[in-house]
C-alpha cells in the first residue's frame, strides 16, 4: 500500500508538472479565435476579457505546491491519497487540452468537462487537513473549470448556430453556472476557494461586455457577488489546519 501511494504521489506531481510545462510548448490561450466556428464568434457575450486568464498562473502554482507536498509530506497519507486517482486523471487530459482547443473547440469542451467531473470527485474526496495544501488547490482549480465548462457549452452553442444566438447561449450558460456551482458550494460545504475563480470570471464576463450589453454585464456582477456572500459563511481556514 505504501510503495503504490507513494508512486501515485509520484504521478500527482508528473501531471500537475506536464500540466504546467504545456502552455510553454504549445502557447498560451486567452479564448478561441473567432474563425474555429462554423458562425464566427467575435467578441461573444459569454467569454470574459482576455485579462481573466490570468487566474491560471495561481492555478499553476498552487496545484504544484499541493502536488510537491502530497509527495514530500503526506505521501502514505489515505486521506491525500483518496483525491490523487481523480487529480491524475484530471492533469493528464489538462495537458493535453490547449493543443486540442487550438484545433477544436468541441473537442476542447468535452475535455474540459471530462477534467471538471475528475476534478470534483478529488475535490470531495480532500482531507480537511492540511486545507490549504489539499483541498482548497483543487477546490481552486475545480472553480475556474466549472465556469470554463459552462462557457465553452455558451460557445459551442452559438458557434455551431444552434438556437437563437450568442446572447441567449450567454444567458443560459450564466445561469447553469450559477445553478451548478450552488449545488456544488452547498454540497461541498461552502468552501470560498471554489467561488473566488468563478467570481473572477464573472466580473471578466462583466467586463467584455461592458455596457454594450448591460443585462448580461449586471446578471454577472450580482451572480459573482451573490456566491461570494454564499460561500462567506465559511471560512477559508479549516479547524483541523
Amino acid at each position: 500500500m505504501s510503495d503504490r501511494s507513494r508512486m501515485k504521489a509520484v504521478f500527482v506531481a508528473v501531471g500537475a508538472v506536464a500540466f504546467v510545462v504545456s502552455p510553454l510548448a504549445s502557447g498560451s490561450f486567452g479564448g478561441y479565435d473567432p474563425s474555429q466556428f462554423p458562425v464566427p464568434q467575435e467578441r461573444p457575450p459569454a467569454q470574459p476579457a482576455g485579462w481573466a486568464f490570468s487566474i491560471w498562473s495561481l492555478i499553476y502554482a498552487w496545484l504544484v505546491a499541493h502536488a510537491v507536498f502530497g509527495l514530500l509530506r503526506r505521501a502514505d497519507d489515505p486521506g491525500w491519497d483518496r483525491t490523487r486517482w481523480p487529480m491524475i486523471f484530471s492533469l493528464v487530459v489538462g495537458a493535453a487540452w490547449i493543443p486540442v482547443a487550438q484545433i477544436s473547440p468541441l473537442w476542447a469542451t468535452l475535455l474540459i468537462w471530462v477534467m471538471l467531473v475528475a476534478a470534483l470527485f478529488a475535490l470531495f474526496a480532500a482531507p480537511e487537513e492540511d486545507a490549504w495544501w489539499a483541498k482548497f488547490p483543487i477546490a481552486f482549480y475545480a472553480g475556474w473549470l466549472t465556469a470554463a465548462s459552462w462557457v465553452s457549452v455558451a460557445l459551442i452553442g452559438a458557434g455551431w448556430g444552434i438556437g437563437p444566438g450568442a446572447l441567449i447561449w450567454a444567458w443560459i450558460a450564466l445561469g447553469g453556472l450559477m445553478i451548478f456551482a450552488a449545488l456544488v458550494q452547498v454540497a461541498l460545504g461552502r468552501v470560498m476557494a471554489y467561488a473566488v475563480p468563478i467570481a473572477w470570471a464573472l466580473f471578466g464576463i462583466a467586463a467584455a461586455n461592458n455596457t454594450d450589453r448591460i443585462a448580461i454585464t449586471a446578471a454577472a456582477i450580482v451572480a459573482a457577488a451573490g456566491l461570494i456572500s454564499l460561500s462567506a459563511q465559511r471560512r477559508w481556514d479549516s479547524p483541523n489546519g
